[in-house]
């Protein structure tokens, strides 16, 4: 039976109990989120990530790896995230049951590593169990785990708690190598996912507590000026780090368009929102319903009254934590955990067009969960049967989160399934009906599909994404000046829209019109100069106008991308034998 642990750091450590602890775990996160490997992809960056690009389709070769570093993708610079799809797809194919697995297995190495980590420095058995358990078992925590497209946050998650224990272990015995790992992992890590670039000041919430480094050990928590200055200056080359990754990820950002402009996007709209967002994560942390894959980004000002409460009650934590840091350092350091990781993310610098994100949480909710593990016994210090309740109480909680995450897994099992859950617990999700419908288009249920589409496009006229897709289901039910329509809006709003300017040619070639099907397709292929189809629908129509050696051409193109297209082979010997023809009667 494990015994009580002194919560000293340098307790001596009961490694059976620990391993026991970490196996159970690794047990009940595997039994939980085990579904996961049997969802499908989503349309909601699946295909960009992982299933329709070509890059990380070829595998882990020299090219694709030059091209994960050479610069950002997607308005991101990671370059071990792409590493890591590469190798899976080296490994098992595009398979989304083998990418689902190993974002399974990750988010579990972080759970454990979580365990070992708080275990090292505190010494606390349960407490820091769990934590972990929670870290694992929370339906926040779902969807990095369930969506392909966030292996970013698991594989960051992972590198962080690395960069914590090695930090645990520098404290302990400081050398020059026990330090340079801690600044390698925590490199890896923002290479993994910028968001880690608040982890140095988590480094020095830690110093504070439970490492005891500010002052004269781990009980007095409150040191001299010096103290904290030797502090800083130890972790200046993170904090170097953390100011070259936040120079690059607003540059990438930038120059792929995802940062939101201030048009849209005003100071008096993201300070409130931001505001706001800190509360419902932690509304959502105690009640977790209504968690959807989109929270749409409200476009009016929000009411006064909310930011202010809002802004009260974060204030009013902050005063009462800050009051209490000498007797209980963990209430600080948890909110201070939360809030400060949190800001990369809060929206202040708005990034796409979501207001929140669960996934954002992965990392900010231990601080929560160090609030709870080690409050809720201080609170109950006095009680009789103390230990007895606070085991049922745990058991109680993680039992409720367990039944939580299973439910709200089974959403993500496709994309009808999670965006028709997104429409039921939000309202003006106009990605949410944009998704749903283009998934219904892929299922052939094209009306139930323009339905959504037009939905999306009451909420945000000027959406192109909705505006394209109405025009390609139109156009597959043969309206084709209606279609044309919507095309034409989405060009105008966007004119380097490439699956608009695929489907015109489409519709054009339909309507007899191939001269300007054929400049749509140009375009396409001067935005997506490996686009196969489009190479062979520029081809078709170069031989439709007798234009033979432009039409080889073409389609000689289409086989050195796709060598098994067997039509674009057999329109190309049709052409090579019309040609030799003609030139025999010349």
């Amino acid at each position: 039976m494990c015994q009580r642990q002194s919560e000293a750091i340098k307790a001596v450590p009961n490694r059976w109990c620990d391993w026991l602890v970490a196996l159970l775990l690794v047990v009940a996160t595997v039994a939980v989120y085990w579904q996961v490997r049997g969802h499908e992809f989503l349309n909601y960056d699946d295909k960009i990530y992982v299933s329709e690009n070509k890059n990380v389709q070829a595998g882990l070769t020299g090219d694709n790896i030059v091209w994960a570093f050479a610069r950002p993708h997607i308005g991101h610079w990671h370059p071990l995230t792409w590493l890591s799809y590469m190798v899976d797809v080296e490994l098992f194919g595009a398979n989304p049951s083998a990418l689902h697995t190993t974002n399974l297995m990750l988010h579990t190495a972080g759970a454990v590593l979580l365990f070992f980590v708080l275990r090292r420095m505190t010494g606390a058995l349960w407490k820091s169990a769990f934590v972990a358990a929670l870290f694992a078992l929370h339906p926040l925590h779902v969807e990095p785990v369930a969506w392909i497209s966030s292996r970013k946050d698991v594989l960051s998650g992972v590198f962080f708690m690395l960069t914590v224990l090695a930090y645990a272990r520098y404290v302990d015995r400081p050398g020059v190598l026990r330090y340079f790992l801690v600044v390698l992992f925590f490199a890896l890590g923002l290479m993994s996912k910028p968001m880690l670039v608040t982890l140095p000041f988590v480094l020095l919430l830690l110093d504070y507590w439970p490492l005891g480094r500010t002052g004269g050990g781990l009980s007095t928590v409150q040191g001299s000026a010096g103290a904290y200055w030797k502090l800083f200056r130890e972790k200046l080359p993170l904090f170097a780090l953390t100011g070259m990754s936040c120079v690059a990820s607003y540059y990438a950002a930038k120059i792929e368009g995802v940062i939101g402009p201030a048009e849209i996007y005003p100071l008096r709209l993201r300070i409130p929102n931001a505001l706001v967002s800190y509360v419902r994560y932690i509304s959502k942390t105690l009640w977790p319903r209504y968690l959807a894959v989109h929270y749409p980004y409200p476009r009016d000002t929000l009411p006064l009254w909310q930011a202010g409460v809002a802004l009260m009650l974060l204030v009013g934590v902050s005063v009462l934590v800050f009051r209490l840091r000498r007797r209980y350092p963990y209430l600080g350091v948890g909110w201070a955990w939360y809030v400060g990781t949190l800001v990369p993310v809060i929206g202040i610098v708005q990034v796409s067009d979501h207001v929140m994100a669960d996934r954002y949480t992965y990392v900010p909710l231990i601080g929560l969960f160090i609030i709870v593990a080690w409050g809720v016994p201080d609170l109950v210090a006095r009680w009789r049967y103390r230990r007895v309740g606070l085991a049922v109480s745990a058991a109680a909680v993680l039992s409720a989160v367990t039944v939580c995450t299973w439910y709200q897994l089974g959403r993500w099992e496709n994309s009808v399934t999670l965006f028709e859950h997104a429409l039921r617990v939000t309202s003006n999700n106009g990605l949410a009906h944009t998704n749903l419908g283009h998934a219904l288009l892929e299922e052939g249920r094209v009306d139930e599909a323009i339905d959504h589409f037009s939905r999306a496009l009451t909420i945000h006229p000027g959406y192109v994404k909705a505006r394209t897709n109405m025009g390609i289901a139109l156009a597959g039910q043969g309206r084709l000046d209606e279609a044309v329509g919507h095309l034409s809006q989405a060009l105008a709003l966007d004119p380097d829209n490439v699956d608009a300017h695929y489907n015109m040619g489409v519709a054009m070639i339909k309507k007899g019109n191939l001269d300007v099907a054929s400049t749509h397709f140009s375009e396409v292929l001067r935005l997506r100069p490996d686009d196969a189809d489009a190479h062979f629908s520029l081809g078709a129509i170069l031989m439709t106008q007798g234009k033979l050696p432009g039409a080889a051409a073409e389609f000689e193109e289409v086989l050195k991308l796709r060598p098994d297209y067997a039509k674009a082979r057999k329109y190309l010997d049709q052409v090579r034998e019309a040609e030799r023809k003609r030139q025999e009667l010349n």
